[in-house]
């Protein structure tokens, strides 16, 4: 299953959802960093350094964060929707 690292602002029942389906996901929060206005460059250098997909519901910064640093081991782009588990 995939190795994913849950940006901050990323919906936490699609976290526990994901998990329950088998994937290893951690999240900015579990690893201390939350409140701490992380930048994006360094939520996606953490998760590269596990070896980790980053997912966010920050489409913009993330996008245009991966045309700048492509080395890393993904960005899933999600979109905000109420139907979390859907």
């Amino acid at each position: 299953m995939s190795r994913l690292y849950a940006n901050e602002n990323f919906p936490h029942p699609v976290v526990l959802e994901l998990r329950r389906l088998g994937h290893d996901v951690l999240t900015v929060q579990e690893t201390g960093k939350a409140d701490q206005a992380l930048p994006d460059e360094a939520v996606l250098k953490l998760a590269a350094d596990e070896g980790r997909a980053v997912l966010t519901i920050n489409r913009l910064h993330f996008i245009r964060l991966h045309r700048s640093q492509p080395n890393h081991a993904g960005i899933i782009v999600c979109t905000f929707a109420p139907d979390f588990t859907g």
